[in-house]
Order: C-alpha cells, then sequence, then structure tokens
C-alpha cells in the first residue's frame, strides 16, 4: 500500500471525525442552559421583545435548519456573527487563536527538548536512583490538576517572590520580551504536566524497544548502552515518538483553557468561557471546532509520520 493511498485513508477519516464532532458541538452547545436573547436584554424584558430578538437571531428556527446553515457557512469560509456584540467572528478568534498558539509554541519549545531528554536518560539508566526520582516526580506532576498548580505557582512566585505578574495582560501592541515574561507562568504550568507525560511515554517505547532480542544480541557483543540506545532503539522507537510529541502538542493548544481562565490569558480558551458564560453560541461552537481541527489534524499527522517511519506498515504481510 503506497504512502499517499495511506495519507488519503487517514485524511478522509479525519475529515469524517471532524463533521463528527460538529455534530456533537452543535448539539452540546444547543443543550446550554440560558437564553442569548435573555442574555442581551435583561431580566427585565417582555416575552414579546425576547421572542422577537430570537427572531431577528435566527434562534426561533428548528435545531436542524441552523445546523445545515451554520455548516453551510463554514464550508463557505464565513464563520459567521457573535450574536452578543455583532461582530464577525473571524475577528474576535484571530487575535485570540495567535495568543494561545504563541502559548502553545513557547510550551513546546520548552518541554519537548526537556521531555525526550530525560525519557532517553531513564530509559538509559532504568531503575537506578534517577530512573526512580524521575517516575515520582513525573506521577506527583501528572496527579495535581492545572488550576492547582497554576495558583501554586501565583502564590509562589507573584505574592511570596514577586518576580513574574500573577495575571497575564498582554496588551495588543505588546513587544516580544512583555509576552514572553506575561506567558511565562502559564507555559511553566503547561509544560510541567507535558514534561511529564511525554518523559514517560518515551521512556516506556524505550524500555519495550530494549527488551527486543536484536537489542540483546547487541549487548551480548559488548555495545554500551548509549550506542544502543542512540543507534539501535531510538531509531525504532521513533513512531511511538512522534505519536507522543504529537499528541502534547495537541495537547498544549486544547488544553489551555483551564490555564487561560486562571491567568487570565486573552486566549482561544478564555474566549471560549466568556462566550458559554453569554450564552454567545456561534462563538462557542467556532472556538470548539478550532480546538477539534487542531486535534484531529495533529493525530492524523501522527499516524501518518508513523506510518511512513515504518515500512512494515506500509506493506503488511497476507
Amino acid at each position: 500500500m503506497s504512502l499517499f493511498k495511506l495519507l488519503g485513508q487517514r485524511v478522509a477519516l479525519g475529515v469524517f471525525s471532524l463533521f463528527a464532532v460538529s455534530v456533537i458541538v452543535f448539539l452540546a452547545v444547543s443543550l446550554l442552559p440560558g437564553d442569548i436573547a435573555e442574555a442581551i436584554l435583561g431580566q427585565s424584558a417582555t416575552p414579546e421583545t425576547v421572542a422577537a430578538l430570537r427572531a431577528q437571531l435566527g434562534m426561533d428556527q428548528a435545531p436542524l435548519v441552523r445546523f445545515f446553515h451554520w455548516l453551510g457557512q463554514l464550508l463557505q469560509g464565513d464563520l459567521g456573527v457573535s450574536l452578543a456584540n455583532q461582530r464577525p467572528i473571524a475577528e474576535l478568534v484571530t487575535t485570540r487563536l495567535g495568543n494561545t498558539l504563541f502559548l502553545a509554541a513557547f510550551a513546546a519549545l520548552i518541554s519537548v527538548p526537556i521531555a525526550l531528554s530525560l525519557g532517553v536518560l531513564a530509559a538509559l539508566y532504568r531503575n537506578s536512583w534517577f530512573d526512580r526520582m524521575m517516575n515520582t516526580t513525573a506521577l506527583s506532576a501528572v496527579s495535581f490538576p492545572e488550576f492547582f498548580v497554576a495558583y501554586l505557582l501565583i502564590l509562589l512566585f507573584s505574592i511570596k517572590l514577586g518576580w513574574l505578574p500573577s495575571l497575564s495582560n498582554i496588551r495588543p501592541d505588546a513587544s516580544l520580551s512583555e509576552l514572553l515574561v506575561s506567558s511565562i507562568l502559564p507555559v511553566i504550568t503547561l509544560s510541567l504536566v507535558v514534561i511529564a507525560q511525554m518523559m514517560r511515554m518515551t521512556r516506556a517505547a524505550l524500555i519495550n524497544l530494549l527488551a527486543s532480542p536484536y537489542i540483546e544480541m547487541a549487548r551480548l557483543k559488548g555495545i554500551k548502552p548509549a550506542r544502543i540506545i542512540f543507534h539501535h532503539a531510538l531509531p525504532n522507537a521513533l513512531a511511538p515518538i512522534v505519536n507522543v510529541v504529537a499528541l502534547n502538542l495537541a495537547y498544549l493548544v486544547v488544553g489551555v483553557v483551564v490555564v487561560e481562565v486562571v491567568f487570565v490569558y486573552p486566549g482561544l480558551g478564555q474566549l471560549l468561557v466568556d462566550s458559554v458564560a453569554k450564552r454567545d453560541i456561534p462563538v462557542v461552537q467556532v472556538c470548539c471546532l478550532i480546538f477539534a481541527v487542531t486535534y484531529i489534524s495533529l493525530n492524523t499527522l501522527a499516524d501518518v509520520l508513523a506510518i511512513a517511519s515504518n515500512p512494515r506498515l506500509m506493506h503488511p504481510r497476507g
């Protein structure tokens, strides 16, 4: 089977998954309590006024009609208009998405090299004091919820030491240095969880390969452990490691909602939470869809790269 055929299959599966997610997102958002018309007009509004505004916003139509109308707009590249402030959703999302991608990229530049290095070292010195310490630390980091880690960091670095700001107030004209300083605490919060997960999965992938017969043969030949790791095990562990990196990159983009809310970071996650509070359904749908596209795209890319790096998966035996 050719790589292009596999790529086409994975892309088709990703498109189908995206359609399924869009249906789930639309249904879930439609079940949110409250009414956008009442939220805009206030509790003192009369039922007639609320009904008139619902008709003006198109909220009186059947859910199936509204779904296909929304889907048709998306296919034409029209994200729609915010019900809360009547601004184009593309305008609302662009800046926020850029801030979220900056935060995710900053965290990835820190977490990916550290996690892979620690995972390789933990596999190289398996069952040593270093391996046990890394496993204990990683399990502890994964066990703590993100908001708890975020508040601990705020308490230590903002309140006790006064080194970093507790809120990530980013102005539109902020310089790169201001962006970096404002993003340090959110990045540390994200990186702690990502490093722990990626390090443990990298270690597990390498240890599974180290139990292979060809690795045992290399050991019997007297090859040094470091050479076995870097020249024999690591190249063959490329496929699972690529999957690990891609999954964690997807998490860095999709899992920023809690971190952005805690630090009041002006990203897509904060916009999603604000829109839910306002019952701004079109904005909530677009934000969820952007997160879904990111997650599915990175997973599809990881799948394709894993297959491309392992020829046996492209030419299965009958």
